[in-house]
């Protein structure tokens, strides 16, 4: 199979998780996630019809948009330190685990005047310890306090489900996170129009994007391992 298949497969399973749940498979963007493989492969992907590149790590990051500046929409999709925040300001166009007043505070003092960083608050629904985010019960508070920092935007809500064998095990995750971001949008907060869910990735996407997922964060059934 190549990328240009897998692509294929993964975009049929999106229209019929869609045809289900009676959405348009259009309001999906799949996000490669190119942590795991190098610079030729990700260059493959991107031939193959890929347009969103996922990156959790800096190097990397990095490296990749030296290479693919202007060929993808780059997003970092890990925990991002603090101080590294001015190395992808300019560089990365969403962000997806701001989970922290210390890495908003670094976003609002490096980002150029007006302009604004698209941020996904990242949410740890199903309470592991290992999981990064915020509880439920803290991410609203933590959302109205962001209105300090005009420079962000909090588009949307993203979370990691459990890694299960049966993915429907996922599901209840998914569907907490969705309705959370219902609730935040009920605030109509300016600095958070909050309409995205980043949720879903290789072994459970089809049950996010049931569940209401827009980017869905697929690695290993898209571009391999190597």
């Amino acid at each position: 199979m190549t990328i240009a298949d897998n692509l294929a497969h993964i975009k049929n399973t999106i229209q019929k998780s869609c045809d289900k749940a009676g959405r348009d498979a259009a309001d999906v963007t799949i996000i490669a996630v190119t942590k795991y493989v190098s610079i030729d492969t990700a260059g493959a992907a991107l031939k193959a019809g890929v347009e969103h590149l996922g990156e959790n790590r800096l190097e990397g990051a990095l490296e990749k948009w030296q290479e693919f500046d202007g060929q993808a929409t780059f997003h970092f999709i890990g925990t991002l330190q603090s101080r590294k925040a001015k190395d992808l300001i300019g560089k990365y166009d969403y962000f997806h685990s701001l989970d922290r007043l210390s890495l908003a505070k670094e976003f609002q003092k490096r980002c150029p005047e007006g302009e604004k960083i698209r941020c996904f608050v990242q949410v740890n629904v199903s309470g592991e310890e290992s999981k990064a985010g915020l509880s439920l019960k803290e991410t609203i508070p933590f959302i109205k306090s962001l209105e300090k920092y005009p420079a962000l935007e909090v588009i949307g809500l993203m979370t990691m489900a459990p890694f299960v064998e049966n993915p429907e095990e996922a599901r209840p995750v998914f569907r907490g996170l969705r309705e959370l971001r219902d609730e935040v949008q009920k605030l109509n907060l300016s600095h958070a129009p909050c309409r995205e869910l980043s949720m879903g990735m290789s072994n459970d996407f089809h049950v996010a994007v049931e569940e209401g997922a827009t980017f869905v964060r697929i690695g290993s059934i898209l571009v391999g391992k190597e």
